[in-house]
């Protein structure tokens, strides 16, 4: 539907080729990211929705506000990937794991040691902040609204920002092992950012940024349901939302 709107919407515009050569882009790094068995193929994936989402949401560059936008969204996000990275590095130096395979992760999660799955699942969560704009990397994500309106729409509707929320899921079995400080850690962030977008919401003008910090809010409330346990609940509101 997306796609669709699309061909309308940039009806007219200098780079309309360039724009649907980014969205496609944009589509298959999105099909990488969910489709990958293991943790490598969705870093690929995951590294090129964020490298998508600065070409598009700073396509119209002449503006300087979608210039900087884009800037803010590259800079957040690859804050959040060096948690991401490390995770993976992490997973593959545990002895009792070895590989980034998610069937094998979820067959070897149990002979995990305490301390080293808690420090996996952290680390996984800090790109996961990163990815799906959770405080206080959620400052990319309102910014983001200046790029074409498909793009927004993309941005909120696929794997983009739901991104941090999928992967969290998938390494639930580790989750399992790990302490509860990092489940507290998780929840008690999902809760901050619900409240907080939700605050932010009422003071906007601009429809798209009141969008922008509901899809925050409402992604606080999956990281809650992450934290305390409720991976069904959260992939469900995903879903809904």
């Amino acid at each position: 539907m997306i796609y669709f709107y699309s061909f309308v919407y940039m009806k007219g515009d200098s780079r309309y080729s360039r724009f649907f050569a980014y969205l496609n882009l944009f589509a298959g790094a999105m099909l990488t990211l969910v489709l990958g068995e293991n943790l490598l193929v969705t870093f690929l994936g995951w590294e090129g929705v964020g490298l998508c989402s600065y070409l598009l949401i700073s396509f119209w560059f002449e503006k300087p506000s979608a210039a900087v936008a884009g800037k803010k969204a590259f800079v957040t996000n690859r804050v959040g990937d060096v948690g991401f990275m490390l995770a993976m590095f992490l997973v593959v130096v545990t002895p009792s794991l070895g590989s980034l395979s998610y069937s094998h992760i979820q067959e070897h999660s149990s002979m995990v040691p305490t301390v080293t799955a808690t420090a996996i699942v952290l680390l996984l969560f800090v790109g996961a902040m990163g990815k799906s704009a959770q405080f206080p990397l959620h400052i990319w994500l309102p910014d983001a609204m200046e790029g074409p309106t498909p793009v927004s729409a993309l941005i909120h509707a696929a794997t983009m920002v739901t991104a941090g929320v999928f992967v969290m899921v998938r390494m639930s079995p580790l989750m399992s092992v790990s302490s509860v400080t990092a489940s507290n850690i998780i929840a008690v962030v999902g809760v901050v950012t619900a409240f907080y977008a939700a605050i932010c919401a009422l003071t906007q003008n601009d429809i798209k940024r009141v969008l922008a910090y509901s899809t925050i809010s409402q992604l606080g409330f999956t990281f809650l349901a992450i934290g305390v346990g409720s991976y069904t609940g959260a992939m469900f509101h995903v879903v809904t939302h």
